[in-house]
């Protein structure tokens, strides 16, 4: 088995030093986790005290959608590095009298944001490396032709409207019993009193060091001068400042308000084609799920513009290979689970985008996945060389927030925040302590690209909330995050539970494999039989567990709530 040389696409993410992408070693511990089981409510997320928010409001008389705002909230503040109010949230849900549905609050492109306006804007800067930092292998010489340039990766182009604000409204006003500002008190109380940052947390933040450019963002998310230390208590004035005018004024403050004001000056400060108009007139949409069964259980995922076509298409084609009835431990099943996601990627990756744009074709449906999987050779070798269309290097290892909640009326959430990568774009906006989104990196500069940049379009996006279904009385909220980590670890989480009888911490703790965009076929050290994947004929490349994406499970069975938390982040399980 070969190791990987280096995990740069990883590292930037975050703005750190490829030497450093070992500096913290999970699999020094040991602990061993059972799954949770409650009756009353339960919170599975990648923080424990974001996990308490979530629980504490479910105390309160909130139900399971309030508890995910809660949740989400608190994210912002004690997991700032993965998730904030400048980026977009995403949920799926089953209802307690059945409902399954979806709700996306992702902005669009700037009114203005033209590929033409972005070419002369990125011509006239003085120095693109702002934009399009060397680790990514972007052009940065600003006297370079620029005919080859892609879409900004950091900076001004990179921000498109952000919708968690007005996400968490219309979840709370719609489904909720309680108020926005009630679930807003946990978040406000750890950005203004202080809270402990956590161990990965806190390897994560070191990114911001070199991120963060101007005082603004550096006065808010540097301390001293420093990122923090695990342990080290911190507060977040400005953006408690920010979500207590939201908790006071509503969603609105974001949109309209003062806030509106800041982020629209801060980004035309910056050469940015955003406006108060933009913000204004951005509204969250409740969309229905698109389904598949997978060996009799139902998987609900959002339809585009995100990524949820891509894992219905793979366990489509999982199925229809009986891909689970290998032995788990055996190569013959990570070889091919792994094919049915190259398949599934070759074509969401092409045709994925926002579907008022373009139309995107029947990718979950089973005849589809019966003609693909004749693609999969018969010999037992590997697809070589697939042409995989990805809209950008920069999404395959980002990263971001999931959590889970269900409470014992029946609600079950799924729920997803997020900046795309890491901190985002690199800018703050003005003094409201909100960190702006670079989710717009994976817009094109083509105009022949499904994914082209145009004004007020959605950029194809990464996150995907899930449901399942295993029988009448037996449903799940999960989700597995890390850009195109997400599909893959939707397939693996639900092939470990209906496959192989897994429990939640089960299906979560065991050892993962991942598709890479170039060709290689990523594992865990703890995989079995690893080395027999590169005899088959798989170039196999051991990466660390960080790069293996962040799951949460709540499930809900015959009335009791089981959840299971990703042992690869500071998760935790929170019941009552």
């Amino acid at each position: 088995m070969t190791t990987a040389p280096h995990y740069r696409d990883a590292d930037f993410l975050y703005g750190l030093e490829q030497t450093t992408a070992m500096d913290i070693d999970l699999d020094r511990y040991d602990s061993r986790r059972s799954t949770v089981y409650a009756d009353r409510g339960m919170v599975a997320t990648s923080q424990p005290l974001a996990a308490q928010a979530g629980v504490s409001v479910l105390q309160d008389g909130g139900n399971a959608f309030d508890a995910a705002v809660a949740t989400a909230a608190a994210l912002n503040v004690v997991e700032p590095t993965s998730t904030g109010l400048g980026g977009d949230v995403f949920a799926l849900y089953r209802t307690a009298d059945g409902e399954v549905g979806g709700m996306r609050s992702c902005g669009g492109a700037p009114a203005d944001a033209t590929i033409e306006n972005v070419r002369a804007s990125l011509e006239e800067t003085d120095d693109r490396s702002a934009y399009y930092p060397e680790s990514r292998g972007y052009a940065v010489d600003a006297g370079e032709e620029t005919d080859d340039l892609e879409m900004p990766f950091l900076g001004p182009h990179a921000v498109t409207v952000p919708g968690t604000a007005r996400g968490w409204e219309a979840t709370i006003d719609k489904f909720g019993e309680t108020s926005l500002a009630r679930a807003l008190e946990p978040a406000i109380h750890y950005a203004t009193e202080g809270y402990p940052v956590s161990e990965v947390i806190s390897y994560y933040w070191k990114g911001a060091d070199e991120l963060f450019t101007d005082d603004n963002a550096r006065e808010t998310y540097l301390f001293d001068g420093e990122t923090p230390a695990a342990g080290q208590t911190v507060t977040l004035p400005r953006l408690g400042e920010s979500m207590q005018t939201i908790a006071t004024e509503g969603a609105d403050a974001v949109y309209e308000g003062e806030i509106a004001g800041e982020i629209a000056e801060e980004i035309q400060r910056q050469g940015g084609f955003m406006t108060r108009e933009d913000l204004a007139n951005f509204e969250p949409e409740f969309v229905d799920p698109v389904s598949t069964t997978y060996n009799g259980a139902e998987i609900f995922e959002l339809p585009p513009n995100n990524q949820g076509l891509i894992a219905l298409e793979a366990l489509n084609i999982a199925e229809e290979i009986d891909a689970g009835e290998h032995a788990y431990d055996s190569p013959e099943r990570v070889h091919a689970f792994a094919e049915a996601m190259k398949l599934a990627f070759v074509d969401g990756h092409h045709y994925i985008t926002d579907p008022e744009y373009e139309k995107v074709p029947p990718l979950a449906s089973k005849a589809y996945a019966s003609e693909r999987a004749e693609a999969i050779r018969d010999d037992g070798s590997p697809i070589q060389d697939p042409a995989v269309g990805v809209p950008t290097r920069a999404a395959e290892d980002a990263d971001t927030v999931l959590l889970t909640v269900g409470d014992e009326d029946g609600n079950l959430v799924s729920f997803i925040n997020s900046r795309f990568a890491g901190f985002g774009s690199g800018i703050v906006a003005g003094d409201t302590g909100i960190a702006l989104q670079n989710r717009g990196a994976s817009f094109s500069l083509d105009h022949e690209d499904p994914n082209s940049l145009e004004p007020g379009k959605r950029p194809f996006h990464t996150l995907v909330p899930a449901i399942a279904r295993f029988d009448e009385d037996d449903w799940a909220a999960f989700g597995v995050m890390g850009g195109y980590m997400q599909p893959q670890g939707h397939v693996q989480v639900i092939s470990n539970v209906v496959d192989y009888g897994m429990t939640p911490q089960q299906a979560l703790d065991a050892p993962r494999w991942r598709y890479r965009e170039d060709g290689a076929l990523g594992v865990e050290e703890r995989l079995p039989n690893g080395s027999k994947l590169a005899r088959i004929g798989h170039d196999v490349r051991v990466l660390p567990p960080t790069l293996f994406g962040g799951g949460q499970v709540v499930r809900l069975r015959n009335g009791t709530l089981e959840g299971g938390t990703e042992p690869r982040k500071d998760g935790d399980v929170a019941g009552y």
